[in-house]
């Protein structure tokens, strides 16, 4: 009897183990086909359709803007001379290091007809040799009229004869968060370039600085730097001078330096041969410090001196 029963579950564990083995190995497997209406998956934000044809969702027409811009945008080229590290074999034998040059390429924004060209500081710092491209391919020599690196604002300047197309500095207060802008430069030596973007902040300080910038998703790139940030109207409310990234390219966020606090460092430099920076004199305490925690400070409204 105990055969008997041994055989059978032998006979039943090996069909067990044919059937697993053809239905794994021989029999054919479903296939699954997604066909063009297969719903996937969608995620919305709000109560905002993904897609809106309502006027309060179409892009403004910028191209008015854009040709007012990018006729006072320019190409801005740094060049800069110098030698290699000496070695005291070098001043043993009297060796002298090749001289080399070095290229860096940025933008400007020229302000008044006679030629004065705003761009970044750091566009133009240590220069040897400045040229400035206008739109229609002209090159003409600048020279430095003054800078600021505090804010990064520099102030250049070609002579010509002719009446040069410019930008009058609007107001950057009148600003507001989530209107189109457009910002103009020569990122990667592509000359007039423009992109479109909104007012994502105002304000926006980096680096621990007392700098106030203003952030925009408006691409910029390596080269757009001291380029214009101008509004729907082809207004200057900004000098596009800075990005976050972790690649040095664009990732999504910009930073131009407002027109109001540049047009204030031009005029200073125009005046004074400098800027003048105002300083209150007073130190105030953060929340977040021992001796505000000590003394009980947990809200001021105001300023404690």
């Amino acid at each position: 009897m105990k055969k008997v029963g041994s055989l059978l579950l032998m006979a039943i564990l090996g069909g067990a183990i044919s059937l697993g083995a053809y239905t794994l190995f021989i029999a054919p497997q479903p296939v699954e086909f997604i066909s063009e209406d297969s719903e996937m998956p969608v995620f919305q934000t709000g109560n905002m359709p993904v897609y809106n044809n309502s006027p309060v969702m179409e892009a403004g027409d910028f191209t008015l803007a854009a040709e007012k811009t990018v006729n006072a945008v320019v190409h801005v080229k740094n060049v800069t001379i110098y030698r290699g590290p000496s070695t005291l074999l070098d001043f043993f034998y009297g060796y002298e290091r090749e001289q080399k040059a070095q290229i860096g390429t940025g933008s400007g924004v020229i302000i008044s007809p006679d030629g004065y060209i705003v761009t970044n500081n750091h566009v133009i710092a240590k220069a040897t040799e400045l040229n400035v491209t206008l739109n229609n391919n002209k090159t003409y020599e600048a020279e430095v009229v003054g800078t600021d690196p505090t804010t990064d604002i520099a102030l250049i300047k070609i002579e010509t004869e002719d009446k040069l197309p410019y930008l009058a500095f609007g107001d950057s207060d009148n600003v507001r968060i989530g209107e189109w802008v457009l910002a103009v430069g020569n990122p990667f030596n592509l000359t007039s370039t423009v992109t479109a973007g909104i007012v994502s902040a105002k304000a926006r300080a980096l680096g621990g600085s007392n700098q106030s910038f203003i952030q925009t998703d408006a691409a910029v790139n390596p080269g757009n730097s001291g380029g214009a940030l101008v509004n729907t109207e082809g207004n200057l409310i900004g000098i596009n001078t800075a990005i976050t990234s972790q690649t040095g390219s664009y990732i999504g966020y910009s930073f131009a330096v407002p027109s109001n606090i540049a047009k204030k460092v031009v005029e200073d430099i125009l005046e004074y041969g400098n800027v003048l920076k105002g300083i209150l004199g007073i130190k105030s305490p953060r929340l977040d410090t021992p001796y505000a925690r000590n003394n009980g400070f947990n809200q001021i409204d105001g300023v404690f001196v």
